[in-house]
């Protein structure tokens, strides 16, 4: 691309960040990477030193097989990553699970890690951040917490899956999450079936 090259609408590169925290609910983040193996999208992947503790108490996988569903990996100490700066074209960053802890990173603008660096980064670029945050109860400070993750420009989704499918498999429970957080970025996807597709 030369000097005063109109670039088009359609032209930012197919990357999603994708990270993943703490908190329960890892089953999300595996099942996102496995759909987004079926797209067309270069998946940028952080784990953090969290969610590598929490793995083992949720799933049969590692780590190392998570990274194996991604294009490429990122260490969460590195703030020199691509990912880090804004001029390193995104469609967006998902954070699956979420933790609390993140989340408040996010929402106040703090950043000590990869994970909270690039999704600063997704926000001041006005890219789309989606934060799927999985916990019960929600505390107060989580509250405000999402309300000003939500008023700096990111889009809070909760892991609660839905029903009207009808799911029988966990995986078709888990699946409603991926679906709705892959139509935030526009991304086409049958992970589900969708309310009313039939008529």
């Amino acid at each position: 691309m030369g000097y005063g090259e109109i670039v088009g609408p359609n032209s930012t590169p197919r990357r999603l960040v994708v990270g993943i925290t703490g908190g329960s609910g890892l089953i999300y983040a595996q099942d996102l990477l496995e759909a987004l193996r079926h797209t067309d999208l270069e998946t940028h992947l952080i784990i953090t030193a969290g969610a590598k503790q929490v793995i083992p108490t949720e799933l049969e996988e590692t780590a190392l097989d998570l990274e194996r569903l991604a294009t490429v990996v990122h260490k969460d100490n590195n703030l020199g990553a691509s990912i880090a700066s804004g001029s390193f074209l995104t469609l967006g960053m998902v954070i699956v699970p979420c933790s609390a802890g993140t989340l408040a990173k996010v929402a106040t603008g703090f950043s000590d890690n990869l994970v909270s660096r690039a999704a600063q980064v997704t926000l001041k670029e006005r890219r789309s951040l989606v934060l799927v945050v999985r916990e019960a109860p929600y505390s107060r400070p989580m509250l405000v917490n999402m309300l000003a993750a939500n008023d700096a420009g990111a889009t809070i989704v909760p892991a609660a899956p839905g029903f009207y499918h009808r799911p029988k498999t966990l995986s078709e429970l888990v699946g409603s999450i991926t679906s709705r957080t892959l139509d935030l970025f526009g991304i086409d996807n049958n992970r589900v079936k969708r309310w009313k597709e039939d008529e």
